[in-house]
């Protein structure tokens, strides 16, 4: 599967080659103004490829504004460039990046400014679309891995996870959902993973991270400067060529014996269930029977998210397994807004709040249990947006079957 994707990708890359020397930026798209700090993504590389490097190792390579807008201009300036056949791209210190700046946007939401947010999500949404339908592109995932950090690598074309790497998608527990593109990938791991990924927001390592299919190859983090080097003598637009380099640096992948992954049977019979509540009963009923502590953490980090939030991210997951990629990000789309906008809760803003700005780590939640969490509170983030409002616009012209 993965290796025809690659095939059909390179295909693709040909025609659109021929097609950007006719074309124009596409007008029907939001302008991007380019007035941003690019010290915050640095590009190395020459010939055959480039490497964007995120770089604002202080807060973890949290993407922002003017990161997402570096990085889009970077993308079409290479996407034009014939004498360019792949990308790469790597986060400096010790994450890759760490998901979106929700400080940065937590003080946008309380001063008023929702257009700054709305900017910074379409943006990052939109640059997602860009790798996967445009460029065959390299993720170094070294280090932290996560929310939106995970949405800008993982639905590219090859990811390199190593000993240091640690995903998680942590929404839940700020009174968010998974989002950049998570309710596309997660939605299409083995079983039952990717519920359970999105409901609790428990970390994998790299190892964990292969054996599931979240990344392609795995490495000891001590061997990347020379995958780096090896790659930047590259002269291709072939996957299989990458494939083949990436390979030779690999190293095998046994998940140890405490990983969650040993433990899929009994998560997917938990996991399985039409509705969290049913979730829940199932952890409880495992847990009473055998007192797992698998079983018992899991119930605990259940309790911990926010009970709109769990039930919001588990209808996304299951509507994500029947939607294409840009379908996906749409429906993201309009459920941030919701999200952001405080209509329905203002669970965003208070885990925030008390996970990352006063730290207390106290959320009140609205609604705070899942009980009062109505139907129609959820059936409200899946809505149409109003007609003053734009959905996100995407060249959908160009989808294609795999995605």
């Amino acid at each position: 599967m993965m290796q025809s994707k690659r095939v059909v990708w390179w295909f693709l890359r040909k025609a659109r080659l021929s097609l950007n020397a006719h074309r124009n930026l596409s007008a029907s798209q939001h302008v991007i103004l380019d007035n941003h700090d690019h010290s915050q993504v640095l590009v190395e590389g020459s010939g055959s490829s480039r490497m964007a490097i995120l770089n604002r190792p202080s807060a973890l390579n949290a993407l922002n504004t003017s990161m997402a807008v570096r990085l889009h201009k970077l993308y079409r300036s290479w996407e034009d460039n014939p004498d360019i056949g792949f990308v790469m791209v790597k986060g400096s210190g010790r994450a890759f990046a760490a998901g979106g700046d929700i400080v940065a946007l937590y003080h946008l939401i309380d001063k008023g400014n929702m257009e700054a947010c709305k900017e910074f999500f379409r943006t990052i949404y939109s640059f997602i679309y860009l790798i996967v339908m445009n460029f065959m592109q390299v993720a170094l995932l070294n280090g932290i891995t996560m929310g939106g950090g995970a949405g800008i690598s993982i639905p590219g074309t090859f990811r390199v996870a190593t000993d240091k790497t640690i995903f998680a998608t942590p929404e839940v527990h700020i009174g968010f959902h998974p989002d950049a593109a998570a309710s596309f990938y997660l939605s299409h791991l083995p079983g039952h993973l990717g519920e359970y990924l999105a409901l609790t927001g428990e970390k994998l390592n790299g190892v964990e991270m292969v054996t599931c299919g979240l990344a392609t190859h795995y490495t000891l983090c001590a061997r990347l400067p020379l995958i780096e080097e090896q790659l930047g003598k590259l002269v291709t637009d072939d996957p299989s060529v990458i494939e083949t380099t990436l390979e030779q640096y690999g190293d095998p992948v046994h998940p140890d014996n405490n990983s969650v992954l040993q433990r899929i049977e009994t998560l997917n019979k938990c996991f399985c269930h039409d509705t969290v509540e049913e979730i829940v009963d199932a952890l409880e009923n495992a847990a009473s029977k055998t007192n797992d502590a698998w079983c018992i953490s899991t119930l605990d980090r259940l309790k911990e998210a926010s009970p709109l939030s769990l039930k919001v991210s588990l209808r996304s997951i299951r509507e994500g397994r029947f939607q294409t990629l840009d379908q996906c990000l749409m429906r993201e789309y309009r459920m941030t807004l919701q999200a952001i906008s405080k209509h329905i809760s203002g669970d965003f803003c208070e885990g925030v709040r008390a996970r990352v700005v006063d730290k207390d780590l106290t959320p009140k939640w609205y609604p705070p249990t899942l009980e009062k969490v109505s139907q129609d509170m959820v059936d409200q983030y899946f809505l149409p947006l109003s007609e003053v409002e734009p959905d996100l616009e995407l060249p959908t012209k160009s989808r294609e079957a795999f995605l």
